[in-house]
C-alpha cells in the first residue's frame, strides 16, 4: 500500500467516527464520569454513555472501566484520549475563531470562589467584565470548601493562592491579601497590652470552625520566624463576617483579613493588634485546568483580567 492509498484509509478510518460520539467520549474523560461530563455539557448521562457505548462498539476496544461508584479510563482510552484530546481542542479553537467574525462572546461563565472572595472580585472585576460582554451570563457559587472545578461544572474558580494547586493556570486578580488581629476598644479596655502571638493563649478568641470541621490556626511572622498559634475562646463561627461582628461588638479578639475589617478600623471601632506579625501575603488568583479548552466566553475573561492588570 502507497502513501497515497494509506492516506485514503485513514480518512475512510476517521470518516467512519461520529464526531458526537468522540465528544462524548472526550467530555467523560475530561470530568471523571458520565454525571460530572453530564453537568458541563448539558448532555444527559444516558445520551453520554450510550454515545460513549456506540464508539467503543465502532472501535471495538472498552475504553472505560464502568463500576456502581467509579468510572476510570482503560489503557486503550488513555492513550486514545492523549491522542485525540490536541485534536479535539484545535478543532474547537478553530470554531471559536470563526465565531469571533460573526458574534460576541456568550454563555455563561461559571465561577467557584468562597464568599469572601466572591465580594471581592465582584465589583468592579466581573461587573466591569459584564458590562463590556453583555451576552455572556455569569453565575459565581460562593462556598467554602475547596471543590474540583472541573468536576462540578465550573468553568474557573478564584481562591487564595496557597491553596491552589500546582497542575491549574493561575491568574493574580487582586491586591496582597493580609490577616490581622482586631478587637474592640471596649474589649482592650484594662487589659494589658498585647505584645507576642504567645500571649493569645491568656485571651478570648473568637473561633473559626473550618469545613472539615477542625478549628483555624492562627499565623504569624516576623524576621523570618513564623508561629502557628491554637487560639481558645467560648465562641465559634464558621463565617468571617460573622467572627468581625461578634469583635465589634467587644466579645473578644478575631483574626480576619484586613480587606474584610477595613471599615471599622477607619471607624475606629476596632484595632489592629501585633502588625509586625502579620505581613502581608499572595492574593486571589483565578485558575482553572492547564490543559482545559477554554470557551470563547471563559477566553474573553482570562484575556479581560490580563489587560486590566497590565494597565495598571
Amino acid at each position: 500500500m502507497d502513501n497515497t492509498e494509506r492516506h485514503a484509509e485513514r480518512i475512510r478510518t476517521v470518516g467512519a467516527l461520529s464526531p458526537a460520539e468522540l465528544a462524548a467520549f472526550a467530555a467523560v474523560a475530561e470530568y471523571g464520569g458520565f454525571r460530572a461530563a453530564a453537568r458541563r455539557s448539558g448532555i444527559s448521562p444516558s445520551a453520554l454513555s450510550h454515545s460513549v457505548a456506540s464508539l467503543e462498539s465502532r472501535l471495538n476496544v472498552q475504553l472505560f472501566h464502568r463500576s456502581t461508584r467509579n468510572v476510570s479510563l482503560t489503557d486503550a482510552g488513555k492513550r486514545f484520549f492523549a491522542r485525540l484530546r490536541p485534536a479535539l481542542v484545535e478543532i474547537a479553537d478553530a470554531a471559536d475563531e470563526l465565531g469571533e467574525f460573526t458574534s460576541k462572546p456568550s454563555g455563561t461563565l461559571r465561577i467557584n470562589a468562597d464568599a469572601a472572595a466572591a465580594e471581592q472580585v465582584l465589583a468592579p472585576l466581573v461587573l466591569e467584565f459584564m458590562a463590556a460582554f453583555p451576552d455572556v451570563r455569569v453565575e459565581i457559587v460562593s462556598e467554602r470548601r475547596l471543590v474540583d472545578i472541573a468536576e462540578n461544572g465550573f468553568d474557573c474558580g478564584i481562591r487564595s493562592s496557597e491553596i491552589i494547586s500546582e497542575d491549574m493556570v493561575a491568574i493574580p486578580v487582586g491586591p496582597m491579601q493580609q490577616h490581622i488581629v482586631v478587637a474592640a476598644p471596649s474589649y482592650l479596655a484594662g487589659r494589658p497590652p498585647l505584645r507576642s502571638p504567645a500571649e493569645l493563649r491568656g485571651q478570648r478568641c473568637i473561633q473559626l470552625r473550618m469545613p472539615g470541621g477542625g478549628m483555624y490556626r492562627w499565623e504569624f511572622e516576623r524576621r523570618g520566624e513564623a508561629l502557628v498559634v491554637e487560639t481558645a475562646g467560648g465562641l465559634v463561627l464558621d463565617n468571617s463576617r460573622l467572627i468581625l461582628a461578634a469583635a465589634v461588638h467587644g466579645y473578644g479578639l478575631a483574626y480576619v483579613t484586613k480587606w474584610m475589617a477595613s471599615a471599622a478600623l477607619e471607624t475606629g471601632a476596632l484595632v489592629e493588634l501585633l502588625g509586625e506579625w502579620t505581613p502581608p501575603y499572595p492574593g486571589l488568583h483565578l485558575y482553572y485546568p492547564r490543559h482545559r479548552h477554554l470557551s470563547a466566553s471563559m477566553r474573553a475573561f482570562v484575556s479581560f483580567l490580563r489587560d486590566r492588570k497590565q494597565a495598571r
